[in-house]
């Protein structure tokens, strides 16, 4: 089969039109991508500020708009968990911490996420999965230097957890 030079003039037109076109939809899709991540990004950085700041509440009405956004996002849940429990509501503290967890099942391993959602466990009167993770804080002997009662923390709440028995 014997293409003409003409014919292959047009193919290669095709392709560069095709490769371009492709480029500057991708080009277009990226930005608007780049604009919602800014937009979330801003709200989550005021959240983390109102939160540090103490004014809870304000800090809960961006955490709403975010987890309708970003159910999934391991960050979101853990920061309105905490948010939560500053706010008294240990039920709902247990639900985005045990979320939380469920997204990123490593954060087993980190004694201060464990012992938040212990604190959060125990304040929400589930004693028996409270006891379950601060068993666990217990069995790392963790003593960090910023955080020197770690270990007492924890042992404190058990003690508490078995007196209920």
């Amino acid at each position: 089969m014997n293409i003409s030079e003409k014919t292959r003039k047009y193919i290669l037109l095709g392709l560069v039109v095709f490769i371009l076109g492709g480029l500057l939809i991708a080009n277009v899709l990226a930005s608007k991508q780049n604009e919602t991540f800014q937009t979330e990004d801003f709200l989550y950085q005021q959240a983390i500020q109102f939160y540090q700041a103490g004014n809870y509440d304000e800090a809960q009405k961006l955490i709403a708009d975010l987890v309708a956004e970003k159910a999934n996002s391991e960050m979101v849940n853990y920061l309105a968990g905490l948010n939560a429990a500053s706010l008294g509501e240990y039920s709902a503290a247990a639900i985005y911490m045990q979320k939380a967890l469920d997204i990123n099942p490593h954060n087993v391993e980190a004694p201060m996420f464990m012992l938040q959602f212990g604190e959060i466990l125990f304040s929400a009167e589930r004693y028996d999965d409270a006891k379950i993770v601060l068993e666990r804080c217990k069995e790392w002997n963790w003593q960090p230097e910023d955080y020197p009662e770690y270990q007492e923390q924890v042992q404190g709440m058990l003690t508490q957890i078995e007196n209920m028995k």
